[in-house]
């Protein structure tokens, strides 16, 4: 049987974009490593300042110390190099055995001594970027799930370490406010934020107009195909990150900012 020189095209296309999505989504994740690099670096300086009294005071988080979040920040690092293995080999590696062994390791994670928790803080930064820099080009666009389980490519987790060292450095209180992320780092928090408040079931109808470094705005829908009063919202990157995630009621923000559901 012949086949037609336009359906040996079509089919050719296929494997020809699956290549040009796979190249995009590498060069995605490959290019927020150094950003990644810059946040740890800014993370590493304000933890190793904190000092023994210090780190065991209470975090911008309820309940929690800044031991506490160095913790978490610790074994987020190494939950994340979990789901690089995973998707380089293709061999499942769930990011936690399970929400309770999280919590109590980095409850156990707590209650250690400063110079500890820094080293281990360093350590396990040091093991994702290691795990990052060895992803080959096609395993970043593997499929991958974290705590939700919605699949998402590994290509993503750069962005999603990026935001957690810059959510946490503020919830510190060491200093750091979202209005010291550098420019270049904003528009991916925002964009992880958002990801958080996509099509919730409890979420608000929404608008979102961020404006951005070079005079740009970027706008986001985060609740679409409901019938219900659409809130409008403007402001400042730095604003949207802090209400996106729970660290301000909307404070700096224009327009009919709504209450949102809880992060997390």
């Amino acid at each position: 049987m012949s086949i037609s020189p336009e359906a040996s095209i079509g089919q050719n296309d296929v494997p020809s974009q699956r290549r040009a999505d796979e190249r995009s989504a590498a060069e995605r994740a490959v290019r927020l490593l150094p950003l990644v690099r810059q946040a740890t670096e800014r993370l590493d300086h304000v933890v190793a300042g904190l000092g023994e009294d210090a780190v065991h005071q209470p975090s911008g988080l309820p309940g929690w110390s800044r031991a506490h979040v160095v913790s978490h920040l610790a074994r987020n690092a190494d939950g994340l190099v979990n789901l690089l293995t995973w998707a380089r080999t293709g061999v499942e590696h769930p990011m936690y055995a399970s929400n309770a062994d999280r919590d109590a390791d980095i409850e156990e994670g707590a209650g250690r001594l400063a110079q500890v928790l820094i080293e281990d803080l360093r350590a396990s930064s040091d093991r994702f970027m290691a795990a990052a820099a060895a992803m080959p080009e096609l395993a970043w666009s593997s499929g991958v799930t974290a705590r939700r389980p919605v699949p998402f490519p590994a290509a993503n987790i750069p962005s999603m370490r990026l935001h957690e060292v810059w959510v946490h450095l503020v919830d510190l209180d060491a200093g750091v406010t979202f209005a010291d992320v550098p420019q270049d780092h904003l528009e991916h928090l925002v964009a992880e934020a958002v990801t958080r408040h996509i099509n919730r079931p409890d979420g608000k109808r929404v608008r979102l107009t961020v404006e951005l470094p070079g005079d740009r705005e970027r706008v986001w829908d985060l609740v679409n195909g409901r019938d219900d009063p659409r809130h409008d919202v403007s402001g400042s990157a730095a604003a949207a990150i802090a209400w996106l995630t729970g660290r301000s009621d909307g404070d700096g923000l224009r327009g009919d900012v709504p209450v949102l559901p809880a992060w997390g």
